[in-house]
């Protein structure tokens, strides 16, 4: 007789199913992975807004133009429109303090009672689970605000 080599039907069929049990629990920790990426990106994001607007603000303090409701300062060459001391809230405002390329963002085209604001989001922000940061600039009574919270259609309605 002839010795056959190979594997038998159940060992095939346990291979499957240990196969199936590990992707089964991997799969589930690939994509909490995926969304504990977005939101570290994002608070990266409200750190640099919070960071670059004091440090805008210390420039304008040393110009004596923080008290001044529409004024600029020029750092490194690059000229940052500033409210109050503080960076505009335009994306040209805040572009000119840091860098916030691989995110898309939003002026809105009403004024926020607040201040005006500019919205930063990951990807398309299209489920209630991504997270928004919106920096909403100075007034005459009130320094400039870094807002995190969860992305809606109102929040980046285009």
């Amino acid at each position: 007789m002839k010795k056959q080599n190979g594997f038998t039907l159940i060992e095939l069929v346990i291979v499957i199913i240990v196969l199936g049990i590990l992707a089964a629990t991997a799969v589930p920790k690939f994509l909490n992975l995926q969304d504990d990426a977005k939101v570290s990106a994002m608070k990266g994001v409200e750190s640099a807004l919070h960071s670059a607007a004091n440090i805008v603000y210390s420039k304008a303090a040393i110009d004596g133009v923080e008290k001044t409701a529409d004024s600029s300062v020029v750092d490194a060459g690059a000229t940052i429109e500033t409210v109050y001391g503080y960076p505009e809230a335009t994306l040209a405002g805040i572009n000119a303090a840091i860098e916030v390329s691989g995110f898309s963002s939003k002026t809105p085209t009403t004024q926020d009672p607040q201040g005006d604001t500019i919205t930063f989001w990951n990807g398309t922000a299209s489920t209630a689970t991504d997270t928004c940061v919106s920096y909403v600039e100075a007034t005459s009574t009130a320094r400039y605000k870094v807002v995190s919270e969860l992305c809606n259609a109102n929040t980046i309605q285009l």
